[in-house]
């Protein structure tokens, strides 16, 4: 097996990682500072960094295809890896945080002509934001066929209604579009029930309730999370998504990229939890002694690599299979990687805030947020307990 890059990751590589040293991270004090005064906008030097990344090249890296940067799953992972090491900045300097990355394939792979015109272009250019309306706080949303927001024909409308949560993007004032999922058909099969349609931010009947937050943060640089209400909001027939019945199937196919999307950055996070953990160890007396010398910590820094590198071959090897099987040829590693991946990066982020003390819970270092992060994708795009049961019943279907 060859576990070499190919020439184009290895020269994207380099690109990101002298854009990340130059710009992203330098920037990240005065970054935390504009977002503690700017509430729910984007801090306003992520415009000159989305300028800087589009000049070296570094731009909608993550779609493959004509829409985007062409390059396959095995080519991004390590780049949103990259990306991974400042979570809060390098994906949107980059055009590449969610949820715009999945709005943005929804619309490259289902759109019609005139909504990859109207509403892909401008989200690939970056002049807009865009939210995914799908988790309702009155169902179990862990089993996505339980969404009661209802998209009712009337005419040449639809008429939605039906209250959502936790809604991706919603907060940033420059969120113009949602793509909204709902039932069309209560008595339809199971998966044929759910649709996916586009609604503008402006369109009456349409209420941002309030913002949600993630363990006291806002999440503000990914656009924050909203509850927002659909009161009889009407848009035209022709904002569905594909065809009625289809949500379930787009939203699968969604999901399957952004979960390597996540998987690589959180191994990122993971990454540079290790170098400040090491840092911080040399840094640090206690008992006579720099904390490095301790057993339990060396022991910790030592399991934390074992652990980066076992995931790491998992989740590209995930990539690779994605890009030669496809999704479903992929299904079990990519629920692999969902269950394993944020557990163990909240493991060696835990281990990382340990060594810190006080620090590691403060705004001081990026720790507490990274963990934050990190345990929330422990339920986004679906809980570990789903995913098991799912993955647990296709290795005993084997035996059946």
């Amino acid at each position: 097996m060859d576990f070499a890059f190919d020439t184009v990751t290895e020269d994207l590589r380099e690109r990101l990682l002298r854009f990340m040293d130059e710009c992203v991270h330098p920037a990240e004090p005065a970054f935390e500072e504009q977002a503690a005064a700017a509430g729910w906008s984007p801090p306003p030097l992520l415009d000159d960094l989305k300028d800087e990344a589009r000049k070296r090249g570094l731009w909608n890296l993550f779609l493959p295809g004509a829409h985007g940067a062409g390059l396959t799953n095995l080519q991004y992972a390590p780049l949103a890896e990259i990306m991974g090491r400042s979570p809060s900045i390098a994906p949107t300097a980059t055009n590449c945080a969610a949820p715009d990355t999945g709005n943005m394939e929804v619309l490259s792979m289902f759109g019609s002509e005139w909504q990859r015109e109207e509403w892909l272009r401008p989200l690939l250019d970056g002049e807009i934001r865009s939210a995914f309306a799908m988790t309702e706080p009155d169902v179990a949303s862990s089993d996505a066929t339980n969404i009661a927001t209802s998209i009712v024909r009337d005419g040449g409308e639809y008429v939605i209604n039906g209250r959502k949560w936790f809604i991706s993007g919603a907060m940033n004032p420059n969120c113009k579009i949602f793509i909204v999922m709902g039932k069309t058909n209560p008595d339809a099969p199971k998966r044929r029930q759910q649709s996916m349609i586009l609604v503008p931010r402006d369109t009456p009947g349409l209420h941002v309730k309030r913002g949600m937050h993630v363990f006291g943060y806002t999440d503000a640089d990914h656009g924050g999370h909203a509850e927002v209400i659909f009161e009889d909001v009407r848009v035209p027939a022709d904002n569905l998504i594909g065809e009625e019945g289809g949500g379930f199937a787009i939203a699968q196919a969604r999901l399957g990229p952004g979960r390597i999307h996540h998987c690589m950055r959180l191994i990122g996070m993971a990454e540079r939890a290790v170098e400040l953990m090491c840092e911080r160890a040399l840094a640090r007396t206690a008992f006579g002694k720099p904390i490095a010398r301790q057993g339990v910590v060396q022991d910790w820094i030592a399991e934390s690599r074992i652990r980066i590198e076992q995931l790491r071959l998992l989740v590209l090897k995930t990539a690779w299979l994605m890009d030669t099987v496809g999704n479903q040829g992929a299904h079990t590693e990519i629920q692999a990687i969902k269950i394993s991946t944020p557990v163990t990066v909240e493991w060696i982020l835990d281990k990382a805030i340990q060594v810190h003390g006080a620090g590691g819970v403060s705004q001081d270092f990026p720790l507490a947020a990274l963990w934050a992060g990190a345990r929330s994708l422990r339920l986004a795009d679906g809980p570990d307990e789903v995913h098991k049961r799912s993955l647990a019943y296709r290795e005993l279907k084997r035996f059946m």
